[in-house]
């Protein structure tokens, strides 16, 4: 169930919004403590018991290794809280770490490890095993994030940076609640850890709730789904029927295909945690405005990066160690990111590209890009970016290899078909183009700054107006996304699975 989902947002959303203000509102303001404190356990079972709900009508039995993982990490958080001595508490970290990274190793990469060592052994002459095709393993959805989500947590309880939980109704609402389980943002225990027992679900967060999860609806809808069509078909050509330009037009659309879906869903997300009276950390900010791969990656996917800065390239010793040692931490960590995103060879290269860029940059590249014309940093950044997107997207090194030759020029032939490209995906690329930068902070800026050049008496009809289009703006958004989704259009989901 995704939340761009006709199912998601006419059935399970209204009536789970519905039961949960029945619940909560009614005694969130009490006077009294004890009601409050009965609210926010009544308010977080319902959201626990609705995540949940939501969980296992994808997953089934695989909801047990979400809640496993869950228990695993409130029991170790309680005993880290209670134990004194170093030994005993890195052995109760070792084991939270060891269960959390033990079931991503077995879900996401036990076929890939055997399957390479398969190929070594085929290699050297030895039998193959004959067994390694049949390890079918489904992928829980969502794993990659919840059992960060929860490591994060533990580390932490460890770090003593925050106090541990002794209600586990509270910690599992955390890791499960369905808004950012499936794909982030990854939040911290400790960044809602306070809403957990004390928030207020105001009508302005309701309403710019409402306003992220629209305009995250729109980004995925009406941006993201109609410029994957042309990525991928063009991705599903051989490779002898590739041509420079459709090589870069595939690899143009599935650049903004990725970064639309994928923000449009942490903005849904974002949206949906402020309707319950949560607020998750911001996850994209406009990461192809950036001068330089290092601000692409403060800008991209910023929860999973600062979770691999505070947990792994800190504790490698970041940058304290001399320069080798950095570059070294560099290059694992995004070793590291690349295999998170998935099993297979060319998301590590992906990983070892930006990891290697990062370097170049530390090494002296910085430097110049920082003398350079700064459309001419844009347009470095934006390159560098696609040119990773095909290992990112290629089915295997043999499908990337074919897509970055026809884009160097050197292509083998003509496309057999045509691909068709009709006018509602022109339209979705030069709009994802342009909202790709932020064109929209800069109309506020402009907005605030031509409403304080008015007198008093014209800033509140001017104030009005601007309130009646944005509010015209995102009804036209939502009716046409839905229009779309009734429509069956075509509503993949790029990290559905990661």
């Amino acid at each position: 169930m995704v939340f761009s989902s006709p199912l998601f947002l006419f059935l399970f959303l209204p009536l789970f919004l519905i039961g949960y203000y029945l619940v909560f509102l009614p005694v969130q303001r009490s006077l009294s403590g004890r009601r409050r404190r009965l609210a926010h356990r009544l308010g977080n079972s319902f959201i626990l018991l609705g995540s949940l709900f939501f969980y296992f009508w994808g997953e089934t039995w695989l909801t047990l290794v979400m809640l496993g993982s869950t228990t695993i990490d409130f029991c170790a958080g309680l005993l880290l809280g209670r134990a004194t001595r170093t030994g005993t508490r890195r052995a109760l970290l070792s084991v939270s770490i060891l269960a959390n990274l033990s079931i991503l190793a077995f879900f996401k990469y036990a076929y890939f490890g055997l399957h390479n060592l398969d190929r070594l052994a085929n290699l050297a002459g030895l039998e193959a095993w004959p067994d390694v095709g049949l390890l079918s393993i489904t992928l829980p959805l969502g794993v990659s994030f919840y059992t960060f989500q929860s490591m994060s947590y533990t580390i932490d309880v460890y770090r003593r940076q925050v106090r541990p939980t002794r209600n586990f109704l509270d910690f599992a609402c955390y890791v499960t609640m369905f808004p950012q389980l499936v794909a982030g943002p990854i939040v911290r225990y400790r960044s809602v850890a306070d809403e957990l027992t004390s928030r207020l679900v105001s009508l302005d967060l309701v309403g710019s709730g409402c306003v992220r999860f629209i305009t995250g609806l729109g980004k995925k809808v009406l941006i993201a789904n109609l410029v994957a069509i042309p990525a991928d078909r063009i991705f599903a050509l051989p490779g002898e029927q590739l041509t420079t330009p459709l090589a870069w037009l595939g690899v143009f659309s599935y650049t903004l295909q990725i970064y639309f879906d994928f923000s449009g869903y942490s903005d849904m997300a974002i949206g949906l945690g402020r309707m319950l009276g949560f607020r998750f950390p911001e996850n994209f900010n406009y990461p192809y405005f950036a001068t330089s791969i290092q601000d692409f990656w403060r800008r991209w996917h910023i929860s999973l990066s600062t979770w691999f800065r505070d947990y792994l390239y800190i504790p490698l010793g970041g940058g304290r160690r001399g320069r080798g040692r950095t570059y070294f931490n560099l290059v694992v960590v995004f070793l590291l990111c690349g295999l998170w995103h998935g099993a297979s060879w060319s998301f590590v290269l992906w990983g070892l590209f930006h990891g290697l860029f990062l370097v170049v940059e530390r090494l002296g590249l910085g430097r110049l890009l920082a003398r350079l014309w700064r459309p001419l940093r844009h347009g470095y950044v934006i390159l560098t970016v696609m040119v990773g997107w095909v290992l990112f997207r290629a089915a295997d090194l043999h499908q990337a290899a074919d897509f970055l030759r026809a884009m160097a020029g050197s292509t083998r032939g003509v496309p057999a078909d045509p691909v068709i490209i009709t006018g509602d995906m022109v339209a979705a690329l030069v709009v994802g183009a342009l909202l790709s930068w932020p064109l929209l902070p800069w109309f506020r800026l402009g907005r605030d700054r031509w409403r304080q050049t008015l007198g008093g008496s014209r800033q509140v009809p001017a104030a009005a107006a601007y309130g009646s289009l944005k509010v015209t703006a995102l009804l036209a958004v939502l009716a046409m996304s839905c229009a779309a989704l009734a429509a069956g259009s075509y509503n993949p989901f790029i990290y559905f699975r990661f």
